[in-house]
């Protein structure tokens, strides 16, 4: 598991943090995007909740921004390749957890929506 973490895929390249930490950003947006708009959908989603998922996206987007900043700056410090790595799986592992479960937060909210407005 810790391998999947590692990012295999530029491992022989010797990518920098910053570069792989962009890419991870941007898988874990689309997963982010198309998760919500496939739960919304098969849940009969209004109006009002695809313009919540405009708003959420916003949000992850601004985050994103601020997390890819800070590895730019942690890539240009002087620390050592392990302190980054670790710091680098903690991050994409928190990355994931939350891109995945805050897309499901839209299975509760879009049953009370549908409770609450039929």
């Amino acid at each position: 598991m810790a391998t999947s973490f590692d990012d295999s895929a530029t491992r022989g390249k010797r990518a920098g943090f910053a570069k792989r930490i962009s890419t991870h950003l941007a898988l874990a947006l689309v997963s982010f995007c198309l998760m919500q708009i496939f739960i919304v959908g098969r849940m009969g989603g209004s109006l009002v909740l695809h313009l919540g998922i405009i708003i959420a996206i916003g949000g992850f987007a601004i985050v994103a921004r601020h997390l890819e900043r800070r590895w730019v700056m942690l890539d240009r410090s002087g620390l050592s390749r392990e302190g980054l790595r670790l710091r680098f799986r903690r991050d994409v592992l928190q990355l994931w957890c939350g891109s995945l479960l805050g897309a499901l937060l839209w299975i509760p909210v879009a049953m009370i929506f549908h409770a609450l407005f039929g």
